[in-house]
């Protein structure tokens, strides 16, 4: 018998979200206990940078571009001064590639401009970066500097908040609203490693491995897929 099956908590899938987060997460906990961001990075600016290139991009295939493009460019006054076209090719392999170097460019610019160069550990402040929304503003603040202003909401978080009934909208800041509404700020953070871990290795989009889930009986979405 495992671990999870000794310890099965009695709660439903028809039990209310607020009774069976606290469960659900404990059993990621367990699953996953190297759940961590993905993103490799040395600094602040280069977590933001290697962020924005995350948009519609794997981390994996991200972690390939960075250290090359770090040792073009080691920091945000090389980044803010190279050379378009040359940055362009750099980064193209993670999609969307002229808009990523703007937005590297500009959100470079205005670090060395505003913020001495340095990465700011303030939510407005991000968002007011070109190319920073959300996602990446409370990347940067949980991995940086440990501050859960909301809840990091990608494919995989969306995916497995609406497949385990934590919500039941569809946009990236309604479902981070309604994460932030169910669960304790200490847990924002946190939420988000274990749910990407989890999306990738069993509840993936297609084919999830139900079976194998570790909180299919808290799922109302199990063995439907």
């Amino acid at each position: 018998m495992s671990q999870f099956e000794q310890k099965r908590h009695p709660l439903t899938p028809d039990s209310p979200a607020e009774e069976r987060w606290s469960e659900i997460v404990r059993r990621l906990r367990l699953t996953h206990p190297d759940a961590r961001c993905a993103l490799d990075y040395d600094t602040p600016l280069q977590l933001l940078v290697a962020t924005i290139l995350s948009a519609q991009c794997t981390d994996e295939r991200v972690n390939k571009v960075t250290p090359v493009l770090f040792a073009r460019f080691p920091g945000a006054e090389a980044l803010a001064s190279a050379d378009r076209e040359e940055l362009e090719e750099t980064i193209r392999s993670t999609g969307f590639y002229r808009q990523k170097a703007r937005f590297i460019q500009e959100t470079s610019r205005r670090l060395l401009q505003e913020h001495d160069g340095s990465v700011p550990g303030d939510l407005e402040q991000l968002l007011a970066l070109t190319g920073v929304a959300r996602k990446t503003a409370n990347v940067v603040l949980g991995e940086i500097y440990g501050v859960a202003e909301g809840v990091v909401v990608d494919t995989h978080v969306k995916r497995l908040s609406q497949r385990l009934g934590l919500s039941e909208e569809n946009t990236p800041e309604k479902i981070e609203r309604d994460l932030m509404a169910l669960l304790p700020r200490d847990f924002w953070i946190e939420i988000s490693h274990l749910l990407i871990f989890h999306g990738r290795r069993v509840c993936r989009a297609r084919n999830p491995k139900c079976a194998d889930c570790t909180v299919n009986d808290l799922c109302p979405s199990a063995f439907l897929f």
